[in-house]
């Protein structure tokens, strides 16, 4: 009897056991986790995606970064090499520009040579040429006999300088330097001439622009930033500040600036092999009365007056 009691709750128990299992295992519920489990790959999937996206956007953020930093160290390099190469001109320094290799110019030299000579004609040539060169000693010989005694070389000064008054037609920024103005510059000839300073931080546009200035017209042109410089135009000047000298009133483009006691016409070009400018410059300065000189001869515009600086005293001109 007790076995009997006890055994009828168990049995009722695995009934309901077995109906839960056989309902797990139905097909509704396997396809329900079949489903779930789909889902949770596409919420992986999902989220490696945008895993991704975003090292992407972190690593073109960075290198976006980096180009703008390049950028502008690649900007003030080329600052600084246009104020280099203008310190350079004012100082005489010649600069030398290399030409640009092109594939015509990298041709194998093999395609231009001339073929060897042939044994025969290089003894020839050998015998001609030594004929041509007692000839040229022989003319050589007469020229100095025939010519007269050497031309003396003319002195070292300020008279050598070709300074004249000119008018800034136009003014603008370099296009490729933050500190340099492109002018056109009325001299007095046919046509102005393309100068190129370092001003941009010393003198305002509008200060530039229609003003009478002493312009050095006799520098070699040099290019700077791409752009022939024909000219230079006369500052006062110190490391703190700079600005422009002032021709007396009434001065034209073309009038030449003079020195008493120093005649003479100035050279074509200073050659700056002969360091004219260097020899010259030192001794250009304004005076504590603001009169620009030259050994303490004054800048005069003949039947005009002198030149001044505006406010600068015992200062370098250039």
């Amino acid at each position: 009897m007790t076995f009997s009691r006890m055994s009828f709750p168990l049995i009722a128990s695995c009934r309901l056991f077995v109906r839960s299992v056989l309902r797990m295992t139905s097909p509704e519920v396997v396809q329900r986790l079949e489903q779930r489990a789909r889902q949770a790959d596409e919420a992986i999937n999902i989220l490696k995606t945008q895993i991704q996206m975003l090292k992407q956007h972190a690593v073109t953020a960075e290198e976006q970064r980096l180009k703008k930093e390049n950028d502008q160290l690649r900007l003030q390099v080329d600052d600084l090499k246009a104020k280099l190469t203008l310190a350079e001109i004012q100082n005489g320094v010649q600069q030398v520009y290399l030409p640009v290799r092109t594939a015509a110019t990298e041709a194998p030299a093999a395609q231009t040579a001339d073929p060897a000579p042939k044994p025969a004609e290089a003894k020839s040539g050998q015998k001609q040429a030594q004929k041509g060169g007692k000839a040229d000693k022989a003319a050589g010989k007469g020229e100095k006999k025939k010519g007269g005694p050497p031309q003396e070389e003319k002195p070292v000064d300020v008279s050598r300088l070709d300074m004249r008054i000119g008018r800034i037609l136009s003014v603008k920024k370099h296009p490729d330097a933050d500190t340099l103005y492109v002018e056109e510059i009325d001299v007095g000839e046919a046509a102005p001439r393309t100068v190129v300073s370092g001003l941009v931080k010393h003198v305002s546009m509008e200060e530039m622009q229609d003003r009478i200035v002493i312009a050095m017209c006799n520098l070699k042109p040099a290019k700077m930033r791409g752009i022939t410089s024909q000219a230079m135009v006369m500052c006062a000047s110190s490391p703190e500040k700079v600005e422009l000298l002032d021709p007396p009133a009434g001065s034209q483009p073309g009038d030449r600036i003079t020195f008493e006691g120093y005649p003479g016409e100035p050279d074509p070009v200073l050659q700056p092999k002969k360091k004219v400018w260097e020899s010259v410059q030192p001794d250009l300065q304004v005076t504590s009365d603001k009169v620009a000189t030259y050994k303490g001869v004054p800048f005069t515009v003949a039947g005009k007056g002198v030149c001044t600086s505006k406010t600068m005293t015992n200062v370098g001109i250039k």
